[in-house]
């Protein structure tokens, strides 16, 4: 198991930034890929972003390229969602995924192509 924790939600106006963490611990050596998925009330899971093992490879939603950034660090088991001119309808409940799977872009936009998730963390957008 891979117990994922995420960190950095909260309240912020439009055009707001916020990082948001996602912690992991127990086996990570067994993790490869890493992503971030969201779910608006009312609406499916949705991916926003993933990240490789070493950060080479990435894959953003067309609708957060170039306003989120994600990177990881993982020497501290941590990955991280940078998110820039955030917009009311970014409001969501942000999630963090781990792959044990090597990163490939025909599949990290998939939520099955995940082993292990996180409880969430709540983003909300003011307009």
């Amino acid at each position: 198991q891979v117990p994922l924790v995420e960190s950095g939600g909260g309240l912020v106006q439009a055009g707001g930034s916020l990082r948001l963490s996602c912690v992991a611990s127990g086996r990570t050596f067994s993790m490869d890929t890493m992503g971030w998925f969201r779910q608006a009330p009312g609406k499916a899971r949705e991916f926003v972003a993933a990240i490789s093992r070493y950060g080479v490879s990435t894959d953003y939603a067309d609708s957060v390229k170039g306003r989120f950034t994600v990177s990881r660090d993982n020497a501290k088991n941590t990955q991280y969602l940078q998110l820039n001119s955030l917009k009311p309808e970014d409001t969501a409940v942000y999630y963090c995924a781990a792959a044990v799977s090597r990163f490939s872009a025909k599949v990290v936009r998939k939520i099955d192509a995940y082993d292990y998730w996180g409880q969430g963390t709540q983003v909300t957008v003011s307009s």
